[in-house]
């Protein structure tokens, strides 16, 4: 570790995340450099949802088919299971993959368990008991467990009267699960996410190619790359509105809109309970774009229907809103999928490659996919199925750019143009299909290649790009190392996201004194990643931290908290490093020593 290593700003967008020193690693890390405290759910005041809501259930029995065992998982207090009138009766909610459990909340009607026990399965045969009761008294209990099942059951010993098990509820709680409870009738004192999933309405909404089906939904799925936008040939033009209906009478206690730079200047929050007549409980003539939350005074706060109502717009284009989330308690709430728990401390290794393997071999198929073809950003090299990518037989992956000497006549064909002409191959591997993940630490050693017009980089992608075909930078891009070789001192770290990417990216860069150069020796490129944030380190010095929350109101929306995959490649020329000139050295090779998750 050089003590003389310095992080001056980045040649694109200067983090505004705090410069610290590494105190220890994995989450303790990021929760060190987010300056927070013990690594807790965050989100808004409300408790978390519970993952058990509208999953499907199963009973041992029902006392008729209007208590089935789904009404326990509905989030109606006013519906419940009930079994047949005898001992031995169980209720089981399947999460659908296996989950980590903090908490069970059952509340039980009068027919209640005097001993029951909640049990946990990932195949719903075997058992594992995490909680016995033998004298319960009923009403609402909340029961602290440990452990991880895709099947949670109360299996009901011995009933409390003469008739069977009875729950208005059955809730199961994810361990570390954030984000907000969206309530639920009967539910009326719970605050929550109250527009997730429900129909929405606008002036206008903008269909073209800068903008495809950018409708008023989507402000209301709960997805942070899809945006809704008013149309330009009638909609860029004051004034401007989208709204939502809740579905039932709510009390509204805050609104969060999570602008695009295309964001209201003047605008109102208006309720109504028809949908027609409107009245203002909130406005201003100063919204400053970016992520706005508004909390909504008490008193006149009812309504089932919530607009934005913009009078001014911000700049020449129309309104354009990310996400329009409503909170308060009523309404008719759909639950949001859960997000994926934070990584516990401390961290376990969960997948590594060491490279392992005689001279010449690909790496391992069970780990990496070879990812043949053109590369983007108008760069000169065509990445081979297997010939630039090999173990180099002492525990190493090597991936070699080469000048071809004959141009046009070894090249593979490229399988969208069909042309064999390339002046240059190289590499590119990733583990889509075999490694996608979210959250954690993510770390590897390697030495880089420092020759101008050479761009090595170790960065992931979301899951999504190849599995719905959703666009870059939809699915969102985590560069943890990216080095151009005419900067041999310098390496990048950089967040991509649709209100933020290419030379606009949020990151920094990281630099060795002058006359140093990141090809000389190897260097470990960590991320350390959660729902609140992230941190990027080279060597254990930080690069780049990333405070979601400050991203969300300085930048744009954090579209994080998907799957990814890992890729590694080395790309010749292209619009950032530009081309090779006489001075250029080939072959040139990256040389990765290891690369390691923990979670």
């Amino acid at each position: 570790m050089r003590s003389t290593v310095t992080a001056p700003p980045g040649r694109r967008r200067t983090p505004r995340g705090r410069r610290v020193r590494v105190l220890a690693g994995g989450v303790a890390l990021l929760v060190a450099a987010l300056g927070l405290g013990p690594l807790t759910a965050t989100g808004s005041a409300a408790g978390p949802a519970p993952v058990s809501r509208g999953k499907p259930a199963l009973a041992s029995s029902s006392e008729s088919d209007a208590f089935p065992a789904s009404a326990a998982v509905d989030g109606d207090r006013g519906t419940r299971w009930s079994s047949a009138f005898a001992d031995d009766q169980w209720l089981r909610v399947d999460l659908g993959e296996p989950t980590g459990i903090e908490r069970v909340v059952l509340d039980w009607e009068a027919a209640h368990a005097s001993a029951y026990e909640i049990q946990l399965s990932d195949d719903a045969r075997n058992w594992t008991t995490v909680h016995e009761a033998r004298a319960s008294t009923g009403g609402t209990e909340t029961v602290e467990v440990s452990g991880t099942g895709r099947y949670v059951r109360m299996l009901g010993l011995e009933r409390a009267t003469a008739y069977g098990f009875s729950l208005w509820e059955f809730e199961v709680y994810a361990a570390g699960e954030g984000g907000t409870d969206p309530g639920g009738p009967g539910d009326p004192g719970r605050e929550g996410l109250l527009s997730y999933g429900r129909p929405g309405s606008a002036s206008s909404s903008q269909h073209d190619e800068t903008c495809w089906e950018c409708g008023p939904d989507k402000a209301f799925d709960g997805d942070p790359a899809s945006r809704w936008a008013t149309e330009p040939e009638v909609g860029w033009t004051d004034p401007g509105w989208i709204a939502v209906d809740l579905g039932a009478p709510a009390e509204i206690s805050r609104v969060v809109l999570q602008w695009d730079p295309a964001h209201a200047r003047s605008y109102a929050i208006q309720l109504s309970d028809d949908g027609r007549e409107w009245r203002t409980v909130w406005s201003t003539t100063g919204g400053r774009g970016l992520k706005e939350t508004i909390d909504i005074p008490a008193g006149d706060n009812t309504g089932r229907h919530v607009r934005m109502y913009g009078t001014e717009r911000a700049g020449p284009y129309g309104y354009s809103l990310w996400e329009f989330s409503v909170y308060g308690t009523g309404g008719d709430p759909i639950a949001p999928p859960p997000l994926p728990p934070n990584p516990g401390e401390p961290m376990e290794l969960v997948w590594s490659d060491d490279f392992e393997g005689p001279a010449g071999s690909v790496p391992d198929p069970t780990k990496w996919r070879s990812d043949p073809g053109v590369g983007q950003n108008n760069e000169l090299q065509y990445y081979t199925a297997s010939d630039n990518a090999l173990l180099n037989g002492e525990g190493q992956l090597v991936i070699e750019a080469r000048r071809q000497e004959t141009p046009g006549t070894t090249c593979p064909v490229d399988p969208l143009s069909g042309s064999t002409t390339c002046q240059y191959t190289s590499g590119r591997i990733n583990t889509h299909g075999l490694l996608d993940f979210t959250y954690g630490r993510v770390e590897a050693r390697i030495k880089v290649s420092s020759t101008r017009g050479h761009w090595p980089a170790f960065w992931m992608l979301g899951s999504s790009f190849f599995e719905d075909g959703r666009p870059w930078p939809h699915v969102g891009e985590i560069d943890i190392m990216e080095h151009i070789g005419s900067e041999p001192n310098v390496v990048h770290s950089t967040l991509h996201a649709p209100a933020y990417f290419g030379g606009n990216g949020y990151g920094s860069s990281f630099s060795l004194p002058e006359g140093q150069s990141f090809g000389d020796d190897f260097h470990v490129y960590a991320l350390d990643w959660t729902r609140e944030g992230m941190v990027f380190t080279v060597d254990d010095h930080v690069v780049h931290t990333v405070d979601r929350e400050e991203l969300e109101t300085t930048v744009g929306p954090w579209v994080f908290d998907g799957r990814f995959f890992l890729i590694l490649n080395s790309a010749v020329g292209g619009d950032w490093p530009g081309p090779p000139d006489s001075s250029t050295v080939f072959p040139q090779r990256m040389t990765v020593d290891w690369v390691r998750v923990y979670q």
